[in-house]
């Protein structure tokens, strides 16, 4: 079992930055995928990022170029630094987890098996 709580979400304008974190703790940090997701109201889930254990990363187009994931494995945290936020950005940030090696492609949202209660992220025109 891995428990994951997510800070940091608020109301921002356009153009602005947030950061977002996820500490997670239960079991060894390292063997998980972890990602953020997102869903805004009346779409579905998606795929913000992800990294793995060895540090490599992975961005949805969407957020390509502004937004970046990191972790810490002392801190057993991970991080969404966001930049050049867009209304479309608005929406409940999740932070997810998956053992390294599950079934199914890391970008689907369903894949994940652990997931944090969610952080609103407001961006303002």
């Amino acid at each position: 079992q891995v428990q994951l709580v997510e800070s940091g979400g608020g109301l921002v304008q356009a153009g602005g930055s947030l950061r977002l974190s996820c500490q997670a703790s239960g079991r060894t940090f390292s063997n998980y995928v972890l990602a953020w997701l997102r869903q805004a109201p009346g779409k579905e889930r998606e795929f913000v990022a992800a990294i793995f254990s060895g540090g490599n990363t992975y961005y949805a187009d969407s957020v390509k170029g502004r937004f970046t994931i990191s972790r810490d494995n002392a801190k057993n945290t991970i991080y969404l630094q966001m930049h050049s936020l867009k209304p479309d950005d608005t929406a409940v940030y999740y932070c997810a987890a998956r053992l390294v090696g599950s079934s199914g492609a890391f970008y689907t949202w369903a894949t994940y098996n652990y997931w944090g209660q969610g952080t609103q992220v407001t961006v303002s025109s």
